[in-house]
């Protein structure tokens, strides 16, 4: 089990007279929903869906009562997560890939309906499943990208052209002619039939079966093989159009008749309707039939029909206003509670978790579920032979709700949560007075830990090392090979030909011990912040340790910044730093990082002297605010620092320009107060080209 179980309502510290800090939980709740967005994009989620709406709808709401607390970029104005940097390149869209706004019940659809009064809307299935960007010249497929973060994706398209619902040319038609330009939106799905074969077979092979059509999905359009991509039984359904020239529909529905003339699919779940109330049906309707569809879906998608109509309404920085989503609630179902244990995670968090009755809930069969902490098991009241409900929307962990306790005969069992870390031995305990968490102090050497933290290291977000599986990690850590992380990249081949995993039975060693040796002197030139993710600091995940990089440049200069300029940094904020410095000041760490650079691991940011633009902006100070169009706040600051700039992280006499995007706020009327220019995405653009000449 991972350390990182949910635990959707982050309070906060209480101050003296019981009551929350509102910007402390401000920071807990936007890095609390970025570190789960980390996971659902580029690993596995351990939350629900529902969970993590609920993170966000308690962002929004703190936002409204307390807008002063937004003090750097949002997640709640945020598309996704960026793009990675490996192993697919980056390609913009030509017309930005947005996500949609989430309704959760009758009222809220009643409201938005309200507001957004149309003649004909279309209801269209909500597939869970990885969204796709086709781009279409002249008929011919150029690239296939990921969503990314709505500015730029990346390229699959390899991985694409495997795909038969795919089609590598357009074929036009007498009422629709093929357009020189089209943008073509969808989602790359597994069937439920589908992916029920795919892991009977994945299960007879002795192979690891995955956690719902997703994950299989989306990991399959991330393969940097395209034979693996083709192995899988992926399907295309489209859904929306982005950039066009030569084609100039009135509707959607008009826009999808071409779409499947041309040759793609198009949902024949897809109705049209032509009033508030018919959408109101068909809301209920999909919900009683949500298992009638092949694929796995969690809601209903309504759109205004008219592209002009859309047009007028517009959009957010990450959302059209034209269209919303119905989430359905999550599916729950009754279970027998068979044994409650517990596991460890990579930060020493124990987490006690059920093991049920294999049951069927949300399109795949469970047998664990999450009771995240000793305070919420006891909560909840738990007893061993309980029948308990439990709740999955066909995420990766479903979770107790709790008992049902007119179903108890007298032999239902206390549970009583264990004073001892089950890997180690060691005590556990809270970390402070009042924390609902409990943890094993016993963090550089207990088994459970260490194993969690050589598979992370390992992973896509952090060094990428293909051959250091869970299994081999467990070997390495009972063979003694590894005491803890800071010997991996000194490991020889006589050193692995003491472990199992990465040796023949004649003791010699086998192609994934080469493999291995070849991953780890790969791995040492990787980019800082996969450096800096591997290294499990709490809080950091990949958007947090790619900030950092950007802004301190090393190791060295992470290490000896203070917890206030690692506030001031854009997307890091107090809680992260305060997290960094806490880490940096324990003395295995340290050695850890040393043992890392001794080895050759790179320890600062590396930048080719060729690739650096013009330096256009040495000297100048400038703040960016608001919501772009073509920069992520994140990318804006880059683009500041490699001309030579300082990218600041608020407004002061010291400033030269504030760039303003859309709802700039607090820090564009200080701009104003204290005479400091004020530029545009275009004057930006100047700016970053020319320097401050360019805009004066």
């Amino acid at each position: 089990m991972s350390e990182n179980q949910p635990n959707p309502s982050p309070a906060g510290t209480a101050s003296a007279n019981g009551t929350i800090d509102p910007a402390e939980r401000w920071a807990t709740l936007a890095a609390e929903i970025r570190h789960h967005r980390d996971l659902y994009y580029y690993r596995d989620p351990v939350i629900t869906d529902a969970e993590f709406d609920q993170l966000l709808r308690d962002l929004q709401e703190l936002e409204a009562e307390h807008p002063e607390v937004v003090t750097g970029p949002s997640p709640t104005t945020e598309v996704a997560q960026p793009p990675m940097n490996s192993p697919f390149r980056n390609i913009a869209h030509r017309e930005r890939m947005l996500s949609l706004d989430n309704v959760f019940d009758g009222s809220e659809l009643k409201e938005w309906l309200d507001r957004t009064p149309s003649a004909t809307y279309l209801t269209e299935l909500k597939i869970d499943g990885a969204s796709i960007d086709l781009l279409y010249l002249d008929g011919r497929l150029d690239t296939a990208l990921t969503r990314g973060d709505g500015v730029t994706g990346e390229d699959i398209t390899h991985n694409a052209r495997t795909i038969s619902d795919i089609p590598d040319r357009l074929t036009g038609t007498e009422e629709f002619p093929v357009p020189a330009v089209i943008e073509i939106r969808g989602e790359i799905f597994i069937t439920v039939e589908d992916f029920a074969t795919m892991n009977a077979d994945r299960q007879a092979e002795g192979k690891k079966m995955f956690a719902n059509p997703r994950n299989a999905a989306a990991g399959a359009m991330r393969q940097k093989n395209p034979a693996e991509t083709a192995k899988r039984p992926l399907r295309l359904i489209c859904h929306g159009i982005g950039a066009h020239e030569g084609f100039d529909p009135t509707s959607l529905h008009d826009a999808y008749r071409a779409i499947e003339a041309w040759g793609l699919p198009v949902s024949p779940y897809t109705t049209q309707v032509h009033s508030a109330d018919e959408v109101i049906a068909r809301v209920g309707y999909w919900g009683e039939h949500r298992h009638a569809a092949a694929h796995e879906m969690d809601g209903l998608v309504i759109k205004v029909d008219s592209l002009a109509e859309q047009l007028d309404l517009g959009e957010t920085s990450r959302a059209p206003r034209w269209a919303i989503a119905y989430k359905y609630p999550p599916e729950e179902a009754m279970t027998t509670v068979e044994s409650i244990r517990i596991g460890m995670g990579r930060t020493g968090r124990a987490t006690p978790f059920a093991v049920m009755s294999p049951t069927y809930v949300a399109g795949s069969t469970v047998s664990m579920a999450t009771l995240h902490n000793p305070t919420e098991a006891h909560r909840k009241g738990i007893r061993l032979g309980d029948r308990a409900m439990i709740r999955k929307a066909g995420e990766v962990i479903p979770e107790v709700l709790g008992p049902v306790e007119e179903a108890r005969d007298g032999s239902e069992r206390e549970f009583v949560f264990s004073s001892v870390c089950p890997e180690c031995g060691t005590p556990l305990s809270p970390t402070k007075e009042g924390d609902a968490d409990w943890r094993c102090p016993n963090t550089r050497y207990c088994p459970g830990q260490l194993q969690n933290r050589l598979t992370y290291l390992a992973g896509r977000g952090a060094f990428d090392i293909d051959a250091l599986g869970e299994r081999a990690a467990h070997d390495l850590i009972i063979s003694g090979v590894l005491p803890d992380e800071g010997a991996l990249f000194s490991l020889t081949p006589e050193i692995l030909a003491t472990t199992s995993a990465y040796t023949t039975k004649a003791g010699k060693l086998n192609r994934p011990g080469e493999v291995l040796l070849e991953n780890l002197e790969e791995s040492k030139q990787v980019d800082l912040w996969r450096v800096i993710t591997a290294l499990s600091i709490r809080h950091v995940g990949p958007t947090a340790a790619k900030a950092l990089a950007a802004s301190l440049q090393s190791i060295p200069a992470i290490d000896e910044a203070s917890v206030e300029e690692m506030a001031e940094i854009d997307g890091v904020g107090g809680i992260i730093a305060q997290s960094v410095k806490d880490w940096f000041a324990v003395d295995w760490h340290r050695e850890i990082v040393d043992a890392w650079a001794d080895a050759g691991v790179r320890m600062e940011q590396f930048v080719e002297v060729s690739d650096l633009p013009e330096q256009t902006l040495a000297g100048v100070t400038v703040v960016v605010t608001g919501s772009l169009e073509n920069y992520d706040r994140l990318s804006a600051k880059e683009a500041v620092e490699s001309r030579g700039g300082k990218a600041a992280g608020s407004v002061s006499k010291k400033t030269d320009f504030l760039v303003a995007g859309e709802k700039a706020g607090s820090k564009l009327t200080r701009a104003e107060e204290l005479g400091v220019p004020v530029l545009d995405e275009a004057g930006f653009g100047r700016l970053l080209a020319g320097g401050p000449d360019a805009v004066r």
